[in-house]
């Protein structure tokens, strides 16, 4: 579990066997890593597998490749790095799992006089139906509030503050990039339980009657469906 506060901006490379190594800077997170930790590579969580001078290496998934960026690891790129949430911690931003629910691209990225307002746009449903009005995100491991968005989720705005700028690799962006997004997995949970709540009882449902009523369902929310569970 991460928080979406990012500690360092570190480099990535890929080397053979399904391995990246990520250096960083030696102050920051190296004194504190242990074989095993998770990392939140990019917003991605991966396992460190071995630690050296200046970085550690970690495996990484096919999964993982075909739903982040990583899978463009062919030259080193400037990555954002943060440790795990350890328990009694400060919770400064919001609950991040570092499972990546895909890919968005960055439209636009403008300096006005307190912040950097970024729009993003992206493609697939399963991350869009996420992306609500004042809602969390996680853009390449940071912690964002959406400030603005299309009724579909598909287009939205964050405003970045100068020292999240200047602290992450939301700075290097060029429209065009590609970010890794992470919808917030509490709408993820109320989302399943309203639906489920619906069609059958899930404290009795086997994980194969579940798994049917979820593929049967494709319908997204809507201000109807809402209304008549007493949540408008």
């Amino acid at each position: 579990m991460f928080t979406g506060l990012i500690r360092a901006i570190g480099t990535l490379r890929a080397i053979e066997n399904n391995q990246v190594q990520v250096s960083c800077p030696v102050a920051d997170l190296l004194p504190e890593l242990e074989l095993g930790d998770s990392v939140a590579v990019d917003g991605v969580c991966l396992t460190v597998t071995q630690i050296l001078p200046t970085g550690f290496l970690a495996a990484v998934s096919p999964e993982t490749t075909s739903r982040t960026t990583l899978k463009q690891t062919t030259e080193e790129i400037y990555v954002n790095l943060e440790p795990s949430l350890r328990v009694g911690s400060k919770l400064g931003g919001h609950f991040v799992t570092g499972h990546i629910d895909g890919v968005g691209w960055l439209e636009t990225a403008e300096q006005t006089e307190n912040a950097w307002e970024m729009s993003f746009q992206v493609t697939d449903p399963r991350i869009s139906r996420y992306i609500v009005p004042k809602g969390s995100v996680a853009i390449n491991g940071v912690s964002l509030t959406v400030a603005d968005c299309n009724a579909t989720g598909s287009w939205f705005k964050v405003a970045v503050i100068p020292l999240t700028y200047a602290e992450t690799n939301l700075q290097y962006l060029q429209p065009g990039n590609l970010v890794n997004l992470e919808g917030d997995v509490l709408g993820k949970y109320v989302e399943k339980f309203l639906r489920l709540g619906s069609h059958s009882n899930p404290a009795l449902a086997s994980w194969a009657e579940l798994s049917q009523t979820q593929a049967a369902i494709e319908d997204p929310l809507t201000p109807q469906f809402l209304a008549e569970h007493g949540y408008l």
